[in-house]
């Protein structure tokens, strides 16, 4: 069991390449950026938000730039893209970002401890926000690996150009550009088909995208199908087989409800004329299912319709970008086939039934819960970027969203009887903002950028009802839900952001960066609108993964947090070696945090209810990257690379941890690469976490490590990548992957009625092989 106690012309593949840019430090004026032409001419130069950006292909297969950004080359994002069917996990290897845990399609960034919505997550620009009282929708989870175009974060101090109701930093992530003909071309048709399979959870799928294009018109599609059963752990986790499904019964070692099934395709068409770009891109998910082990539902079906329209003009003056966008979501949760169905017994009963009021009643019968979620979002952004006499860079804009959701549980028997539960009725989260942003190079080696972001936040729901609005219940939804309607529920936040950056390029080998910020995050509806202290019910909305129940707060303020960061960068003139050290601080008045009620005031080792408050927190930490070569033989470019990543998070009010900090972390990856053969070894080591949420009883894990494989080979249009995970089929618990809830009657909070009893940490996969193959056309 896990417990705390655990110890020519380019080919098309080379166009659709993923590019990755990280700030590290989050001191980063504009992130390192490289397009998939750029990467196939291996050193590129190209101007983002006024600055240049230059490239210099690494020797050991990671690209460094001068203005803060790091980012992962395409080769070893091919990789990844066949071990992962998780966008997010893209991202993992990448100073300061970790993972909180969930389905395996829906990881949640963190960012130097911050996660979530406290992090801007941007899809071909537009703000995505999960619709689901667990999440499980997050923006990212709405492509996959092989749709992804670019990749871009600032961790910590951003630009307020590209910030905004965030205090972690930003994310943004396009699909697969526009492709047009070359003078002369006529019309072009090019494309990409793949297909992956990985051993643990028997994991298969594949991708594919095709361009039909002319010098003025790009039509292009791209599509994936992923899907995968549970799987197994490095050994024995558990002591328990039941699953609450009379004949079902899970190994010890197996993952219960990590198994999922996902389709997603987008459609795009651009148009350019001269210096004018005016792009349409069309997409469309259908999850059946997606199982999640950490939560007590699973998402049972999601879809997602999303429409956006980009506008992009060079002028005389300066450069204007327009977009607007609108987003269907319809997201079903019920309890998924490790989980226990039908209640109170867990054998199929009949008539479905609420509790019985008098004699001769029939028997409670309780068929699942269904839980439906619906949401509509609505956004536009205008930007313009002014090139000013000086030669400094204004950038304006203003940004516009209107976020409509109703979540509701139609009643499906026993204590959920006889009428529907509106957990959030008639939800509204309007976003306006304007900002202002300088960017000057006020010397030959000084570049400063300073930014003034102004956004007003508001938002409401209806009146709560309940599945039984009779008084004197034991679990209190008459009077919770009386409580709640007796108050305003509309609430409106003016928030002001304020950035202040500057680079020093000392000399051709070392620069510095550092930077002071202001960020601010009204609270999310999940925070502020859920109103049942019903056990039951509040164990419901969870997105954190720790089995707990949460209760919103009408009273919430919003999140502020004050962030000084620096960066010293030391490299080869020609890139050949380099070494960052990034050191952050973040204070954060009114973070929300979570107390218990009263009730689980003294509760231990058991699941508690607790309700969101505002408290103050800090957070600190620092993130060293580097590679270095180590030999140039006949048989090959040897090299090393790796990074160490370290974050402490304390309440001060309480002096508790909070909740899900990615422990003292290191990987190191001796890399080898030989014509079109690329390989590598990595070892990945954790330390144990011992610094946790006592309010949460959090669990603690132990230390462990981890060795990687990686190979794969291009021959012309032709892409071949192998590998191994875990090689040694360690069992370790995910530090940051909550508790485990995959099996069991999962409804209840009082672990005595287990199965999937308090103290079990999700463990991560045991050894996984994988396969891909790619063919450009």
């Amino acid at each position: 069991m896990i417990t705390g106690d655990m110890t020519d012309h380019p080919p098309a593949a080379h166009r659709t390449r993923l590019a990755v840019a990280v700030a590290l430090a989050g001191t980063a004026i504009s992130p390192a950026v490289i397009s998939p032409a750029m990467a196939a001419d291996g050193a590129s130069e190209e101007t983002r938000a006024g600055l240049p950006v230059i490239t210099v292909t690494s020797p050991v297969g990671v690209e460094r730039s001068l203005l803060s950004g790091t980012r992962l080359d395409d080769r070893t994002l091919a990789t990844e893209g066949v071990s992962t069917s998780d966008t997010a996990s893209l991202l993992d290897h990448l100073p300061g970002v970790s993972l909180q845990g969930a389905g395996q399609l829906s990881s949640l960034p963190i960012i130097h401890g911050l996660a979530d919505e406290r992090i801007r997550t941007r899809v071909d620009g537009m703000d995505l926000i999960a619709a689901c009282p667990n999440h499980m929708n997050p923006p990212l989870s709405y492509l996959s690996p092989a749709q992804v175009g670019e990749a871009r974060v600032w961790a910590g101090i951003t630009p307020v150009s590209v910030g905004g109701d965030s205090i972690g930093g930003t994310i943004e992530v396009d699909t697969l550009p526009a492709t047009f003909a070359e003078s002369g071309e006529g019309v072009i048709h090019e494309g990409e088909i793949g297909a992956f399979y990985r051993s643990n959870g028997n994991a298969r799928g594949g991708d594919v995208s095709a361009t039909l294009a002319t010098e003025a018109v790009s039509l292009t599609y791209s599509g994936g199908i992923s899907e995968a059963d549970n799987y197994d752990a490095g050994g024995d986790f558990k002591t328990f087989t039941e699953t609450g499904r009379p004949g079902h019964e899970l190994p010890l070692d197996e993952v219960g409800s990590t198994a999922y099934k996902t389709r997603n395709h987008l459609l795009g068409l651009a148009v350019k004329n001269g210096d004018h770009l005016v792009e349409a891109k069309f997409g469309y998910q259908d999850m059946p299912y997606q199982l999640y082990p950490n939560q007590r539902m699973d998402m049972t079906e999601n879809t997602q319709k999303r429409g956006t329209l980009r506008y992009a003009g060079e002028f005389d003056w300066g450069e204007l970008e327009a977009r607007a966008w609108h987003e269907v979501v319809d997201h079903e949760m019920d309890f998924g086939d490790d989980k226990q169905f039908w209640y109170p017994t867990g054998i199929p009963c009949s008539p479905i039934a609420g509790k019985p009021s008098a004699p001769g009643d029939p028997a409670p019968c309780a068929a699942g819960m269904p839980m439906l979620t619906e949401s509509e979002n609505t956004g536009a952004r205008l930007m313009a970027s002014l090139n000013l006499a000086s030669g400094d860079t204004l950038r304006l804009g203003t940004e516009y969203q209107r976020y409509r959701l109703d979540d509701y549980w139609p009643p499906s028997g026993a204590g959920m009887w006889p009428d529907t539960f509106w957990n959030i009725r008639d939800g509204q989260r309007d976003r306006m903002a304007v900002f202002g942003e300088w960017e000057s190079r006020v010397a030959k080696d000084w570049t400063v950028l300073a930014g003034l972001r102004y956004e007003r936040v508001m938002s409401d729901a209806g009146d709560a009802v309940g599945y039984n609005d009779t008084p004197g219940q034991m679990n209190k939804q008459y009077e919770d839900a009386q409580t709640f309607n007796a108050r305003d529920h509309e609430r409106t936040d003016n928030n002001v952001d304020l950035t202040a950056l500057a680079r020093w390029e000392i000399d051709a080998s070392r620069t510095l960066e550092f930077g002071l910020a202001r960020k601010v995050r009204s609270p999310g509806l999940y925070e502020r609108y859920p109103w049942s202290t019903w056990a039951m019910a509040a164990v419901m909305n969870n997105f954190v993964g720790d089995g707990n129940g949460y209760v919103g707060n009408l009273d919430l303020d919003p999140e502020v947090a004050y962030t000084a960061s620096a960066a010293f960068d030391w490299h080869a003139p020609n890139d050949a070696w380099a070494l960052r050290i990034a050191p952050y601080v973040s204070f954060v008045e009114d973070y929300i945090d979570a107390q218990r009620l009263p009730k689980f005031a003294d509760a231990t080792e058991r699941f508690v209810v607790l309700q969101y408050v505002n408290q103050d927190a800090l957070l600190y930490g620092v993130d060293i990257a580097g590679h270095m070569p180590l030999a140039q033989t006949d048989w090959g470019r040897f090299g090393l690379e790796g990074a160490l990543e370290y974050t402490y998070g304390e309440n001060r009010d309480t002096n508790d941890g909070l909740y899900n900090i990615m422990p003292l972390n290191a990987r190191a990856a001796l890399t080898h690469a030989f014509g079109g053969w690329n390989s590598a070894v990595e070892v990945e080591a954790v330390a144990a976490k011992d610094d946790v949420s006592d309010a949460r009883n959090e669990l603690e894990t132990g230390g462990f490590a981890l060795v990687n494989l990686r190979a794969g080979y291009q021959w012309g249009r032709v892409r071949v990548d192998v590998g191994v995970d875990n090689l040694f089929d360690r069992l370790y618990a995910d530090p940051t992957g909550g508790a485990y809830l995959g099996q069991g009657k999962t409804m209840t909070i009082d672990p005595s009625k287990g199965p999937a009893p308090w103290g079990i940490s999700v463990p991560g996969p045991g050894r996984s092989l994988h396969a891909g193959v790619t063919v450009s056309f």
